[in-house]
């Protein structure tokens, strides 16, 4: 029997706590026979979770027995993590023991210094948080989840369902895998990543120099613009803007320009039914098929995919 014990410390997201009981829990292999046994463990006998407050059976030392351990997220992701916690995540890395964090668990995760020169993602709402946190760590914030072998780490809230099923089927292969997806009612396999469902707002002006170029093309974004055109309103020689573009907001001025005309792209997608074509040409792209590459790009997956994600349903008739 695989043991998962999922760790809970104080004020740690329920969410997060019972995706790992509900998805390994539940996980049956062909002969009927239950694939994980989960069990909770915590730094406390009591923990808050948020409005509830949970008795744990176990203590810290039952990591020590795990062939998994999952790191829920907890409220306030920047909240010290108790060093007995800490200490027996390293002790069980240390045997081996798989680990894997879900949402800003990842924080949790980090902060023992395990995922020091490796990949790893967390929600994307928090990864300018993570980046300042844990310099070391190399994010991805635009995936659902990332393996790196031994440490697994997940985006926020259902991107924890897809890792769980992830570990399912590479513990126990794709037919046992997809059966605990069908009982989860989730998708085996999400297209896109995490990319898709982070918000795009207007990107903030650096306040150094630059603040009245980069207000045009937000709304310029649909024109035809080229680099003589950027420097001349920057009133700056191209090399000069590229320099400072680059010094100022860690891109070309014409990925600047990419990445408005795909938040315009979203925002039509999103609201109206105007065709993938014409979309194109409304949010200033040269051609369909450049307007499908770029957008994929930044959005992790195709327009038409992005449409059905995100586009509201139609309102219900009545009679």
């Amino acid at each position: 029997m695989h043991t998962v014990l999922v760790l809970a410390l104080p004020d740690t997201i329920a969410f997060d706590l019972a995706t790992p009981i509900e998805v390994l829990g539940r996980a049956r292999l062909a002969s009927g026979r239950p694939g994980y046994q989960v069990q909770i463990c915590g730094s406390e006998p009591v923990i808050d979770a948020g409005p509830l407050r949970l008795a744990v059976d176990h203590g810290l030392d039952a990591l020590s027995h795990a062939d998994t351990i999952i790191v829920p997220g907890r409220n306030d992701p920047a909240a010290a993590v108790p060093a007995s916690a800490l200490d027996a995540l390293r002790a069980a890395a240390a045997t081996g023991t798989r680990i894997a964090s879900i949402c800003v668990g990842a924080f949790t995760l980090a902060a023992t210094g395990l995922l020091d020169g490796r990949q790893a993602t967390t929600h994307w709402a928090a990864a300018d948080q993570f980046r300042s946190a844990f310099p070391a760590v190399s994010l991805n914030p635009e995936v659902l989840y990332i393996d790196a072998g031994q440490f697994i780490t997940s985006a926020g809230a259902t991107a924890g369902v897809d890792m769980c099923l992830h570990l399912v089927r590479r513990d126990h292969g794709a037919a046992v895998a997809a059966d605990a997806s069908r009982l989860a009612v989730a998708p085996l396999h999400r297209d896109g990543g995490q990319a898709q469902y982070i918000g795009r707002p207007n990107a903030p002006t650096t306040g150094a120099g630059l603040d009245t170029v980069l207000a045009w093309i937000e709304t310029h974004a649909h024109e035809k613009i080229t680099l003589a055109t950027l420097a001349d309103r920057a009133r700056l020689s191209v090399r000069t803007l590229n320099r400072r573009f680059r010094e100022q907001t860690g891109q070309t001025p014409m990925q600047r320009v990419t990445a408005a005309r795909v938040r315009r792209a979203q925002e039509l997608l999103q609201t109206t039914d105007l065709g993938i074509d014409h979309i194109a040409h409304l949010a200033g792209f040269a051609s369909p098929a450049h307007f499908r590459t770029q957008f994929k790009r930044l959005s992790g997956v195709a327009p038409h995919v992005y449409r059905n994600t995100f586009r509201p349903p139609p309102p219900a008739t009545t009679r």
